[in-house]
């Protein structure tokens, strides 16, 4: 592990750097100093993220480009009359414009009643769990309630690897030189790796797992590797590690070269 450590944090010498964001979602959050508006935008690219990396940057700034005076002034004071006219024939692969404006409604019920997105996460974040997981089941399930979101908001109650709202979390809670941070009060030792196949690939090739699926539990596993290398911030590696094989200039040869 120490030969891995060693590594992982070569890797993120060489490649946590701001011009290395792009293409990437991750992007926005730089568009809103706003506490309030930078978490809500974070949401948005997080729930998006998924498909070709070039189409999600494209609909998440027509999204946001319609949020006039910011995120959290829009949602919080948009009728359901108003989100459907300003999203009317909204279709983003498996999204369409109910469920988007039917998550947009769910959003503002958050905020409604906690204030903010982080105030509901830490409705059921305690230290002494260990990860953010049941802060995270208990998120996903707020937002949820009373709302069909199948292709926004996994099942929390499954093994999902729950991947884009970890990605929501890294942005939110770690701050380096690509991570804006923001939230406080959850530390970075209990975030958990945002698990796709792209990532699980990496994983797999520098032995941090075995196992087949891109679920829940290979997502622990990973985060607990990740932890051996860094118990107090192990997702920090996420970001370039994922550079690999999403940048046109980057693959998994030059990862190959750097051991």
């Amino acid at each position: 592990m120490k030969k891995t450590a060693l590594f992982l944090e070569r890797v993120y010498a060489l490649y946590t750097r701001p011009e290395l964001i792009s293409p990437d979602p991750l992007e926005f959050l730089s568009r809103y100093t706003s506490p309030a508006d930078r978490e809500l935008a974070a949401l948005i690219a997080a729930c998006f993220a998924y498909g070709n990396v070039k189409q999600i940057l494209k609909n998440v700034n027509g999204i946001l480009d319609q949020m006039t005076g910011g995120p959290y002034a829009f949602i919080l004071n948009a009728t359901p009359g108003k989100l459907r006219r300003t999203f009317k024939n909204f279709r983003y692969r498996f999204t369409g414009e109910e469920e988007f404006c039917a998550f947009l409604c769910a959003v503002r019920r958050v905020l409604q009643k906690y204030g903010s997105l982080e105030n509901c996460f830490l409705q059921n974040y305690r230290e002494e769990d260990g990860t953010v997981l049941p802060a995270l089941r208990h998120f996903a399930r707020e937002l949820r309630a009373g709302a069909d979101l199948h292709s926004l908001i996994p099942d929390p109650d499954k093994n999902s690897a729950l991947k884009r709202l970890n990605l929501f979390l890294r942005w939110m809670v770690r701050k380096d030189a690509v991570d804006p941070g923001g939230w406080e009060r959850v530390s970075p030792a209990h975030l958990i790796v945002p698990l796709d196949v792209h990532m699980h690939r990496i994983a797999r090739k520098l032995k941090l797992t075995k196992r087949n699926a891109a679920d829940m539990t290979t997502a622990l596993e990973i985060s607990r590797a990740f932890k051996k290398c860094c118990p107090d911030d192990p997702i920090k590696y996420d970001f370039c590690l994922t550079r690999f094989g999403i940048r046109d200039d980057m693959d998994y040869h030059n990862l190959d070269e750097l051991k």
